[in-house]
């Protein structure tokens, strides 16, 4: 019994991580522990992916650049116990750089639209612009919150996490994600006032 220590007690259960093994057997080169991680956290990968982008139209290209960057940089992580946060650092930063990559092509894009350059010949633009407002409403909304609530909005009701592991993540005491998260949906009903 006193062998075990802390071992037995709740807390230390709680606090055990399944998935640091999973990290360190990546670090080591694993390519299996590599394909595990993916199946157990991609949902969770996706959610910051969309969090940051505000696009699903994004999320697949965005999720196959943070699992190669993944397997590139396992080898240098220091901490496999700070996983998530590594995890989290990396799929947020690849989909910072698809933001501004998009934001790049949209800017060309609008360019040579207002030179009369680019017309589309398949559907009428009003039939185009109906089915895409429809389908993408809330969504559309949604990446229109600032970053510091759509985060936060995104992991809580999109990937289901407790104000605690939000906050965990974010650096931030569960009050005041609690309170971005009540101005998130204040933004989000006024945006979507009179047009739902």
């Amino acid at each position: 019994m006193e062998k075990h220590g802390a071992r037995s007690s709740s807390p230390a259960t709680a606090d055990f991580d399944p998935e640091i093994p999973v990290v360190e057997a990546i670090r080591h080169g694993d390519a299996y522990a590599l394909a595990e991680l993916m199946r157990r956290q991609g949902r969770w990968v996706r959610g910051v992916i969309f969090a940051v982008c505000g696009r699903m139209a994004d999320v697949d290209d965005v999720t196959q650049q943070v699992w190669l960057r993944v397997w590139q940089e396992a080898p240098r992580l220091a901490e496999p116990s700070r996983w998530r946060a590594w995890l989290y650092r990396i799929a947020r930063n690849a989909a910072v750089d698809s933001l501004r990559s998009r934001r790049r092509q949209r800017t060309l894009v609008e360019a040579v639209t207002s030179a009369g350059q680019l017309r589309r010949h398949d559907e009428p633009p009003e039939t185009v612009l109906a089915g895409q407002e429809e389908q993408t409403l809330v969504l559309d909304a949604i990446a229109e919150l600032p970053a510091l609530y759509r985060e936060p909005f995104v992991l809580r009701h999109l990937e289901n996490w407790s104000y605690a592991e939000i906050g965990g993540l974010l650096g931030l005491p569960a009050d005041t994600v609690e309170t971005r998260l009540v101005r998130a949906r204040r933004k989000l009903r006024e945006a979507l006032k009179g047009k739902t």
